[in-house]
């Protein structure tokens, strides 16, 4: 049955920190070592019309509800069906095929992760080799200082629990204010570990770093996890990577990001898709194609989506376009989803499925087609937190009242 979620008040914490605001101005502190239309879209111009193919209406049938703050779903890549769950308060927890949630977690990290604002225990991506290696990777601001860590952990010859002693720190990430900190991972179909980091906070990119190719703040970044260990690096830099020779950071494979919440890779195509939160005025989608080398510049905070920013006036074309965009009048914080390759609704295949937090907006795009306008096609009435999906290709979604539901055609 197709359940369409009641209407209740927005949660606080994340809900109103993602939200699009200017927020303070904190003291700043050091980092750790298409085509595009030049007119701007009106808000009648994104009254989301509907598409030539693709479902009209989308609705969510409810799988598990009682998480704390839920903000992160993926699956472990072992033929078990589960899912796992991250709460921000720094827990993970197993959600079986049928729904059944594990009474306790599978790893607890929650002293050492500070919580509040956008911080806590943001993201989880296990290894491509899980079943055999056991190994995965978290993303969690530090509770001593709130900056960012890129750590690994090891399950137990089960793999079902992990265990926190585990721990083997791959990067840590200075964070000059407690907003903007990205924290989704994901690992490519090359094999390598991407790492979304935000622009370190404020408002209007006050530390300068989405265009500082010197700074990790405000990036993709591209690193191997799997090659040995040096003793000055837990990580190695891809070959391939666009400045690996030079010109920024190594790791960097994107830039120009002001907080890229939550992305994703087309299982089928590769292909690359980032929902950037926006400014003042805009959310939008970015898209890498799979054989796209690198180095693609999005252009915070010179633009926000395809609109000037820091001025009245500047040169988009320097920049790559996102793929799609709307404007405050429709929503207040995207949430980035995936492109559904599942079989249990034949009429979403190839449709980019995303949101937006605030009232719980879904979206879609008919990316095969080549359709770049999204079309509204759900409101929950409940902040959408995160997307994901199962081994099948089916989508998720958590919203921050702690429910868990599968994506559905609407009957």
């Amino acid at each position: 049955m197709t359940v369409m979620m009641p209407r209740a008040r927005t949660l606080v914490a994340l809900a109103v920190a993602l939200s699009a605001c200017t927020g303070a101005t904190p003291t700043p502190s050091p980092s750790v070592s298409a085509t595009f239309s030049a007119e701007p879209t009106s808000s009648a111009d994104l009254s989301l019309p509907a598409l030539p193919s693709g479902p009209d209406a989308l609705g969510v049938e409810l799988v598990a509800d009682g998480f704390s703050s839920p903000i992160g779903i993926a699956f472990p890549p072992d033929g078990s069906g589960r899912l796992a769950v991250v709460e921000q308060v720094g827990t993970i927890r197993w959600v079986a095929a049928d729904g059944t949630v594990s009474p306790e977690p599978a790893l607890d990290i929650s002293e050492r992760v500070r919580l509040g604002d956008e911080q806590g225990l943001l993201g989880l991506a296990f290894h491509p080799g899980f079943a055999n290696n056991g190994r995965l990777i978290v993303n969690y601001t530090r509770a001593a200082d709130g900056w960012t860590v890129i750590a690994e952990f090891t399950a137990d010859s089960t793999r079902t629990i992990i265990d926190p002693a585990s721990e083997r720190i791959l990067l840590v990430v200075a964070q000059p204010a407690s907003n903007h900190n990205g924290g989704d991972l994901a690992f490519g179909p090359d094999g390598y570990l991407y790492i979304g980091l935000g622009d370190g906070g404020g408002g209007g990119d006050v530390f300068e770093n989405g265009q500082d190719l010197t700074s990790l703040l405000g990036k993709m970044l591209r690193i191997d996890v799997d090659a040995p260990r040096t003793p000055d690096m837990e990580y190695a830099i891809p070959s391939t990577n666009p400045f690996v020779a030079g010109g920024g950071r190594p790791e960097i494979w994107a830039w120009g990001l002001r907080n890229p919440w939550q992305f994703s890779f087309d299982r089928d195509w590769g292909d690359l898709y980032i929902g950037d939160v926006g400014q003042d005025g805009w959310e939008e989608i970015d898209r890498q194609p799979a054989d796209d080398p690198g180095g693609a510049n999005y252009g915070w905070p010179v633009l926000e989506g395809k609109h000037c920013f820091r001025s009245a006036s500047c040169s988009p074309n320097d920049f790559v376009a996102p793929i799609a965009e709307y404007s405050h009048d429709i929503g207040t914080a995207v949430i980035g989803g995936y492109v559904y390759r599942g079989t249990r609704q034949p009429d979403l295949v190839g449709v980019y499925v995303f949101g937006d937090l605030e009232i719980g907006r879904l979206f879609t795009l008919q990316v095969d087609e080549g359709t770049e306008d999204p079309k509204m096609v759900a409101e929950l009435g409940l902040p959408i937190s995160s997307f994901g999906e199962d081994e099948h290709g089916e989508i998720y979604l958590l919203t921050l009242s702690g429910s868990l539901s599968r994506i559905v055609v609407a009957d």
